[in-house]
């Protein structure tokens, strides 16, 4: 048997998931909340990746650049389907769960989140997949995405690449999030025209018909949902004929995982242009 020739430049590097969160408002926050607040971010993914399913994380190094106010975790492909059924679920469902016992003084978490996957050049984990992952959750359907939630007092707006749905959710891998949970759109930053990618947004605690009207430049007005519109899965337990349109999370945070990665934009330059955040 002929020897393996030898790896070079022509060579596709093995794949791996992204997870990329960012916090909506980082910067409103008051400096002396700012570290704690970050610590407790982390300290919800790192619990929340056992409680998922998602063991033997590892730390590449120099893999991406400092977000400040959100992190990009590099894990092993295999876990892409679990990073969005049950993580997504379980992330929302922390979040709300903080919401209610956090400290008076203790800022409110509401992250836009991005899952991808694709090839990583090892040993520091570069490529355009990790670029992609972060122009994804900086893209206008992530921000969009966000105010449906916002508007719904909801914590969390995921944005979904196209390979993820496919082979995820499309595939059957994701046992409580079916297609319909997802509404598709089209990924664009603004000052980066060359990117335009499919994408699949999913706010947990919202049917697609409420969110649709944010991502097509329909005007809502803020709280109409909370009386009309917002609709929830009966329970994410229950068989397909029980289940709604929408979905309600159950979990509860337990387990330990270390973080990958904090960075704010892996792209080296100064770009960075991206739509404005509205403020808290």
């Amino acid at each position: 048997m002929p020897a393996l020739p030898a790896s070079d430049a022509a060579d596709v590097p093995p794949e791996h998931a992204l997870l990329v969160i960012d916090m909506k408002g980082y910067s409103q926050i008051p400096e002396m909340h700012m570290a704690p607040t970050r610590a407790r971010l982390d300290d919800i993914v790192s619990t929340l990746f056992t409680q998922s399913g998602i063991s033997d994380v590892s730390t590449p190094e120099d893999a991406v650049k400092d977000r400040g106010d959100g992190a990009i975790y590099v894990l092993h492909a295999r876990h892409t389907a679990r990073l969005v059924d049950p993580f997504l679920a379980n992330l929302s469902r922390a979040l709300e769960q903080h919401a209610r016992t956090r400290l008076a003084d203790e800022p409110k978490l509401m992250l836009r989140a991005s899952v991808h996957v694709g090839p990583l050049e090892p040993p520091a984990h570069r490529g355009d997949a990790v670029n992609d992952a972060c122009r994804l959750i900086d893209s206008e359907p992530a921000y969009q995405a966000m105010a449906a939630a916002a508007d719904h007092g909801l914590p969390l707006a995921a944005v979904v690449s196209d390979p993820v749905f496919r082979r995820a959710v499309r595939a059957g891998r994701t046992p409580t999030l079916q297609p319909h949970h997802f509404l598709p759109a089209t990924a664009r930053v603004n000052g980066k025209p060359e990117f335009e990618e499919t994408c699949w947004v999913f706010v947990p605690g919202l049917v697609t018909a409420v969110i649709k009207p944010y991502l097509s430049g329909k005007a809502v007005e803020p709280g109409q949902g909370d009386r009309t519109a917002r609709q929830r899965d009966a329970n994410f337990d229950a068989g397909p004929a029980e289940r709604g349109t929408s979905v309600r999370l159950r979990g509860r945070a337990s387990g330990n995982a270390r973080l990958i990665q904090v960075g704010r934009d892996y792209i080296v330059g100064s770009d960075r242009t991206r739509p404005q955040e509205p403020s808290e």
